[in-house]
């Protein structure tokens, strides 16, 4: 392969996605010379294009078509609607063009340069990037380096995804019709979103669980209010199944699991892990390992084996959300630019899964605080007592609080239902404060505006109280 040109920088990042660009914006504004290598053809990676846009824009329009089915002003002609996935895919194509616009200004705007093509280390300094067009291999040096490739969907090598009817979650994007029936193997966050929004399009969905229960990190009651608004609309869940084989043929493909049961549907969407995108990189070769799903191994500090290489985002693991990604690319980036970093990632970061109703939570479960003995008390308020959630016809839900019993200290908090992952966030900020801050009593003798769902904070807070005595 030929070599063309030669470029010099402070810090290259492979990868555009949150973590890339949390880094690239850092280490621009400390006035470095970064450049992005980015393998796709538009910047943004895989949160923008297949994962947590077109899956979010999705289900914020399976949400619309719900609150229609659901309003009376529009009960005479509720069964005259037909929509077809295609047609919410397209809907979720424009917010996809519209995050794409926006990121690349971002670049463009703080000086960055974007560079397209596939990357591929030379040695610790260098990276030679293979240009789309085929061109020669532009090779490219720094000081720095930082991985943000990300992840995508696992592959096990007995499955067979070449097959039009064996999908994952890219690859159902590009889906061209509505199946009548569907298959998730896997139901974790993806599964269970996915699950919500297939079944609110009427088709007949078995959600088939590896574990014993559904979303086991979550609060056991949070969860349990997700299984029974998911056989509420049909989905029917399966638990502690693996599966053996996957048989895809002409007229449907059918799960084969280890208990014996099979499941036969129009498509199976695989939703069972994600991999790191690390192939073809060229790390093994100049000393960073990966492990079995090709992930990069990384310090505290997130560096690699190198330590003027660092990785961030999805392709070191968990927690594998946009959000700590981006955080996590701004942490690197200001050790790399000040040499130190005077803040630390929070350990309690609030999760959102988009399922309808949507769920978020931070902080501890009353599984965990109950194995750790702390002595605490729930406050809940039920949205169907909400004046808004009344209005707004969203009464499914709750917010809940788990707080320690002498003190009052916010441990947990956990929210199922429309805007849960909105609503989340007013606690999250009182969670946070330091001492006496952080406590219930805040929320009892705050006024809110009314009618609001931020409302469920003071509602909380006086029936957590009235349960001390």
């Amino acid at each position: 392969m030929k070599t063309g040109a030669f470029q010099s920088f402070d810090t290259l990042i492979i990868g555009s996605g949150p973590a890339g660009e949390g880094a690239a914006m850092r280490l621009a504004k400390a006035g470095q010379r970064v450049a992005v290598i980015e393998a796709h053809d538009q910047v943004g990676g895989g949160c923008t294009h297949w994962g947590t846009i077109p899956s979010k824009a999705l289900r914020h329009s399976i949400q619309m078509l719900a609150d229609y089915r659901r309003n009376p002003l529009f009960a005479h002609t509720r069964d005259q609607i037909q929509v077809e996935l295609p047609d919410l895919l397209r809907a979720a194509d424009t917010v996809i063009d519209d995050q794409v616009r926006t990121r690349y200004r971002y670049y463009q705007r703080n000086r960055v340069t974007v560079i397209f093509g596939r990357a591929r280390l030379v040695d610790a300094h260098q990276v030679a990037v293979q240009r789309p067009d085929g061109t020669a291999e532009e090779i490219l040096q720094a000081e720095h380096l930082i991985i943000a490739t990300g992840s995508r969907p696992y592959h096990p090598d007995d499955v067979d995804f070449e097959h039009p009817r064996v999908l994952d979650s890219d690859s159902i994007l590009s889906l061209q019709h509505t199946p009548r029936s569907l298959t998730i193997y896997g139901a974790g966050v993806i599964g269970c979103e996915y699950a919500s929004i297939m079944s609110y399009l009427d088709v007949k969905v078995n959600l088939v669980n590896t574990r014993d229960r559904l979303l086991s990190f979550l609060d056991d009651e949070i969860t349990d209010a997700l299984s029974y608004h998911l056989r509420e609309q049909g989905v029917i869940i399966r638990h502690d199944e693996q599966y053996t084989a996957v048989e895809p043929a002409d007229d449907g493909v059918v799960l084969h699991c280890q208990s014996g049961k099979k499941f036969k549907t129009d498509v199976l969407l695989w939703a069972n892990g994600r991999t790191g995108n690390t192939e073809g990189l060229g790390l093994e070769a100049i000393g960073i390992a990966l492990n079995q799903r090709g992930q990069i191994e990384v310090n505290a500090s997130y560096q690699t084996a190198i330590p003027h290489i660092y990785a961030v985002g999805d392709v070191v693991g968990p927690p594998a959300l946009a959000s700590a990604s981006y955080d996590q690319g701004r942490f690197v980036g200001t050790q790399i630019a000040e040499g130190a970093c005077d803040w630390s990632l929070i350990d309690e970061f609030p999760t959102g899964i988009y399922t309808v109703p949507e769920i978020s939570s931070v902080g501890r479960t009353e599984r965990e605080l109950t194995a750790q003995q702390v002595p605490y008390e729930v406050a809940q308020a039920p949205f169907k007592s909400l004046a808004r959630a009344q209005i707004t016809g969203h009464s499914v839900g709750m917010l809940k609080l788990l707080f320690h019993r002498e003190t009052h200290q916010i441990l947990g908090i956990h929210c199922f239902g429309e805007q849960a992952s909105e609503i989340i966030h007013i606690g999250q900020a009182i969670m946070s404060q330091p001492g006496s801050a952080n406590c219930l009593d805040y929320f009892a003798t705050t006024t809110f505006n009314y009618p609001t769902m931020a409302e469920a904070y003071r509602v909380a807070a006086f029936n957590g109280l009235n349960r001390l005595f």
